[in-house]
């Protein structure tokens, strides 16, 4: 771990052991956009020294959310405490003790990551000194890229860099709006990893994601985010326990076809759904072999083939399926709500300043 991770304020060992008072709390907090409700009502606290995670599909509320504790907007009700802070009454104090990656941002392709570095902390009268530098990129496995130009940077590389930026003025709490978004696999994992050392070095990480996965084996907790609505709100494992379900069945029927009422008196599927009809079949289960296995059999009486036959443990998924009744997947490729946070966003949001200095800035 580097010196700036031992540094950095607030024990994570301490904030894990217990304790009561939260680093971040909202209560009713409500944002509208003419007759829109981005934000209805929500209540949320967050502790120190956690990854707390903000899922949901786009339009759901999550960008407007962290922006409102972020002081980048305004809410149009209710209350936001940041550090025993009134995050709109006293936003310049609390910028100085957080830090902020936007969902998009610009870096200057010409500048160097050191450079970068240099310039972020003089916005904020941080003197960075050539260790301060070096020991930011060290912590997100940028060293070796110090005199790099940020255009000859990969994809992975400048979303590290932009978390390093977002810890040049050793934050408390680093707010991390879909921080892998558009990342290939290995790269997601890496920032994984630079995430995880950053709470390591006692920092409270609040990140917005939409992949089920991301938040299922990053976050300590999670916010299910809906609508405007946070849904559901504890630790993935126990969101998941409290389905009562062990798995999910799918398979897609190539030929012939199967009564949704036949699917649902499968040995193990839970009463009181309705399965998919034809061609695709989802069945949530309580005993994945026993629903298999009788399935199969089903499928043979009636002359059936199927096809891309498997079974997945349940997951964040099936949670968001069992609240809303609507399958995740479904709503993060229609884009619900037209990505109206991501639109809000265009038009000059870069990377340029530390929110202390401008609006729109990290």
């Amino acid at each position: 771990m580097t010196d700036l991770a031992r540094t950095i304020d607030t024990s994570a060992a301490t904030a894990r052991s217990g304790q009561s008072t939260p680093v971040i709390h909202l209560q009713n907090l409500v944002k509208r956009y003419g007759d829109h409700v981005a934000v209805d009502g929500i209540d949320l606290e967050i502790y120190a020294g956690e990854i707390f995670g903000i899922l949901g599909p786009n339009g759901a509320g999550k960008t407007t959310t962290l922006e409102m504790i972020e002081g980048l907007r305004v809410p149009d009700g209710g209350t936001i405490r940041v550090a025993g802070m009134d995050a709109v009454a006293q936003s310049d104090q609390v910028r100085r003790i957080i830090g902020v990656q936007l969902q998009t941002t610009a870096l200057f392709d010409h500048l160097t990551a050191a450079e970068l570095i240099d310039l972020f902390g003089g916005l904020y009268d941080v003197r960075a000194a050539k260790s301060h530098a070096d020991d930011l990129l060290a912590l997100v496995d940028l060293g070796e890229k110090r005199g790099s130009r940020v255009n000859l940077l990969s994809g992975g590389q400048q979303q590290r860099l932009s978390v390093a930026l977002a810890l040049v003025n050793q934050p408390q709490i680093v707010f991390l709006d879909e921080p892998t978004t558009g990342l290939d696999p290995q790269a997601r994992r890496n920032l994984w990893d630079v995430i995880r050392r950053i709470r390591e070095g006692g920092v409270t990480v609040v990140l917005t994601t939409h992949y089920m996965e991301e938040a299922e084996v990053l976050c300590d907790r999670v916010a299910v985010m809906d609508r405007g609505r946070v849904i559901a709100c504890d630790t993935p494992l126990a969101l998941i326990r409290n389905l009562e379900i062990a798995a999910t069945v799918r398979a897609r029927v190539v030929s012939g076809q199967l009564a949704p009422e036949d699917l649902g008196g499968l040995p193990g599927v839970i009463p009181g759904e309705t399965p998919p009809t034809s061609p695709e079949i989802l069945l949530r289960t309580s005993d994945a072999q026993a629903t298999l296995t009788a399935l199969l059999a089903l499928a043979t009486r009636h002359d059936v083939t199927l096809a891309n036959l498997a079974s997945t443990q349940a997951n964040l998924e099936d949670v968001f399926l069992s609240l809303t009744g609507r399958t995740y997947a479904d709503e993060v490729a229609s884009g619900q709500d037209g990505n109206t946070e991501t639109a809000r966003r265009q038009g000059g949001k870069a990377a340029g300043a530390p929110p202390s200095r401008r609006r729109g800035g990290t």
